[in-house]
């Protein structure tokens, strides 16, 4: 983690012009995410968003009877609290911190009035949004579609381009309620890439070990959403 904002290691923020970046800085805390914590709950009014370095949260959906699913992934490249500028001000989602690291906290009010200015932060939100909705998307469509095997690589892969590191910690378990399957599904799954030298597991961390054929084995949902988000948060 660096020791000020000065420079910005998230995405959205480093893409900001000099002008607009300098009025969001003085508003910019510095802070430290731990593993498991919970940023907001569903239905819970958003007063704080959050722009990652090197952390990842996820977007959950939790059932009635407890269960839970992953809707979305954020890291480096976003932004998590977007129903603070659409103007919903809550969700129906949870986000909890998955891998632990920095991020910059933002009060939600400065955050609204510097997207409401019509500048470069409010279209790269608004370009952030439309890919965020297509791996939400996506990732319906691959839960239904796909196998446990590659769903679990194409996974992987967006961890790794979350945090930008080869080695992350995540148990089984965890994987298998992010994923919404039964953890001996992860366990079969994760012990035939381990077989095939694309991953190493022990001891609740996984490296990838050879990601160009963790693509290949990964489903066509992993390419599409990467394309697009890099065509939208390329574009100038």
């Amino acid at each position: 983690m660096p020791e000020d904002n000065s420079v910005p290691i998230n995405q959205l923020l480093a893409a900001l012009p000099r002008s607009e970046y300098q009025r969001l800085a003085p508003h910019l805390q510095l802070v430290s995410l731990s593993a498991g914590q919970i940023l907001y709950e569903p239905g819970e009014r958003i007063s704080e968003v959050y722009f990652p370095n090197r952390a990842m949260i996820s977007l959950v959906s939790i059932m009635e009877d407890g269960s839970t699913t992953e809707v979305g992934l954020v890291g480096n490249e976003g932004m998590v609290g977007l129903p603070v500028f659409l103007g919903g001000e809550f969700t129906t989602s949870c986000a909890i911190v998955q891998i632990p690291d920095g991020a910059m906290k933002l009060d939600a009010g400065v955050l609204k009035e510097e997207f409401h200015r019509g500048g470069e932060l409010q279209r790269r939100l608004l370009l952030y949004t439309q890919a965020l909705l297509t791996q939400v998307s996506q990732s319906a469509a691959c839960n239904r579609q796909h196998t446990i095997e590659e769903r679990l690589a194409r996974w992987l892969l967006s961890v790794q381009d979350c945090i930008q590191k080869n080695e992350f910690p995540l148990t089984q378990e965890f994987i298998a309620n992010m994923l919404g399957i039964r953890r001996s599904g992860v366990t079969v799954a994760a012990a035939t890439l381990q077989r095939a030298g694309m991953i190493r597991y022990s001891r609740g961390k996984i490296t990838i070990m050879e990601r160009e054929n963790l693509e290949a084995a990964a489903c066509e949902c992993y390419r599409l959403v990467q394309s697009e988000l890099m065509r939208l948060l390329d574009s100038r």
